[in-house]
């Protein structure tokens, strides 16, 4: 008999994945054949208001890594698929100029730790630690690289900025809420989403005939 599949977070937090919520479980255990993770929700704030980044975050926004805006109140879907021992995620934003799509890609090391590849191909990588609060699961980046053609150049500690992901599940209103933020030596915050959402698992079948 085949093994099931396990994702990455799954393979990285052994044990400790029983300290998430049952519903952050779900959202962090591999998707089976056939089917694909379906989340709707709002992203309270996306982006960075501090306008003189923008020329800098279109060139990744091109490339499906980050959305160069500054927006409150931002409808969003979110596809999970399992894909090779990979979490495929695809995360699709309604902005006010239309719609934007984020694509990124997680692995796990030979060292056991997380690496998520952001927009295509694999624009922006980022090896996170990953630790377990009150039910929730907390990302923290401890190095930051970038895809130059074929090389991949690691940015040193001491400019890399920090990024940081909580997942968390409100039961007073069922709902999952995410937060990210990324913030850079001396400059501050220079981005961040954090929003709520529904999460469901589906058949892809389902999801191919809505489309």
């Amino acid at each position: 008999m085949t093994p099931e599949p396990r994702s990455p977070y799954a393979r990285a937090l052994g044990e400790r994945l029983d300290d998430l919520h049952p519903r952050l479980r779900t959202y962090f255990q591999a998707i089976p054949d056939g089917s694909v993770g379906v989340g709707d929700g709002v992203f309270d704030r996306v982006g960075t208001p501090r306008r003189w980044l923008w020329p800098i975050l279109r060139m990744l926004e091109r490339r499906g890594v980050v959305a160069a805006c500054w927006e409150r109140d931002v409808p969003f879907r979110v596809e999970n698929r399992t894909i090779a021992s990979r979490a495929i995620g695809e995360r699709t934003f309604h902005l006010r100029r239309g719609t934007w799509v984020m694509r990124d890609a997680v692995t796990l090391t030979r060292h056991g730790r997380v690496v998520d590849e952001l927009g295509e191909p694999g624009v922006v990588a980022a090896c996170f630690d990953l630790a377990t609060r009150d039910g929730a699961l907390e990302l923290t980046s401890r190095a930051v690289g970038f895809r130059l053609g074929r090389v991949r150049v690691r940015v040193p500690r001491l400019l890399s900025p920090v990024v940081r992901l909580t997942e968390t599940f409100d039961d007073a209103v069922d709902r999952q809420r995410v937060s990210v933020t990324i913030d850079a030596p001396i400059i501050g915050r220079v981005y961040e989403y954090r929003g709520s959402f529904r999460y469901r698992i589906e058949s892809s079948a389902r999801e191919e005939s809505t489309t």
